[in-house]
């Protein structure tokens, strides 16, 4: 697959080139439909996710002017808006990865957890006694809370619209501890890590995901390490991973740890 191409069901969301006139991407987005009957709308990605919100525009090409899409990943099945939620079909490989980890009867927390693929995936493809999966875009938990319905999961996923950090000091007040923690983080400044190790026990695994120069992935676990340090807790790296080029020499890393 091209790596400008993102398919979302029978949504095609595709990069171009800057200096390439709308009149030619109309007819290219054209060209590709008579292709592939399976392709009914394309929209052109026409800026980068924005904030803690990770909102991302689209112009409409050709097709249906739909930007509400059904997507199907890992025996799993997803309703949302492109450009009012986030989410990412490259990671659907991860999402997967993370579900095959999770032990029988594992409380499961997602923070940034946004339609709720990692929690949706998770609960399908595993015997997680609980899901949490918490995020702050409104129009993001009303998909999640659809999702859920979709794959007839409420009796194992619990959707909570609010900030990650709101909800640990509350989880905290109630002594909620959790066996797995899912951070896949946007890219923001905050590592988050305070508010997970809140709600880490002994034995706590910890998913955590970061953005880094190919060269700098020492940086992320100097980091992860100084934050375990500053709440008391030690922790052992169990694996680093890369989990995406997201663009030329930068890319999404998955650091795995264990609370000790």
């Amino acid at each position: 697959m091209n790596r400008a191409y993102d398919f979302f069901g029978n949504v095609v969301l595709i990069k171009f080139p800057k200096k390439m006139s709308i009149k030619d991407k109309k007819m290219f987005a054209l060209k590709l439909m008579s292709k592939q009957n399976s392709i009914k709308t394309v929209l052109e990605k026409s800026g980068k996710f924005k904030g803690r919100l990770r909102k991302m525009e689209t112009k409409y090409l050709a097709g249906v002017k739909n930007k509400e899409v059904l997507y199907k990943e890992n025996g799993c099945v997803f309703r949302f808006n492109i450009d009012s939620t986030y989410f990412s079909p490259r990671l659907s490989n991860e999402r997967k990865e993370i579900a095959l980890k999770i032990k029988e009867n594992d409380k499961v927390l997602v923070m940034f957890a946004g339609v709720a693929p990692y929690s949706i995936v998770i609960a399908k493809n595993s015997k997680a006694s609980k899901v949490v999966s918490v995020e702050l875009n409104r129009e993001a938990n009303k998909y999640a809370k659809i999702n859920v319905e979709l794959n007839k999961l409420k009796d194992i996923v619990n959707v909570v619209q609010g900030d990650v950090k709101k909800y640990a000091l509350k989880a905290k007040s109630k002594k909620e501890k959790f066996d797995v923690i899912v951070m896949p983080r946007p890219q923001l400044k905050d590592s988050f890590l305070d508010s997970a190790f809140l709600l880490s026990k002994k034995n706590t695994i910890i998913y955590y995901y970061d953005f880094c120069n190919i060269k700098d992935t020492d940086k992320i676990i100097n980091k992860i390490q100084d934050e375990a340090k500053k709440a008391g807790k030690n922790i052992k790296i169990l694996n680093v991973k890369t989990a995406g080029e997201i663009a030329p020499k930068k890319i999404r890393i998955r650091v795995d740890f264990v609370v000790l």
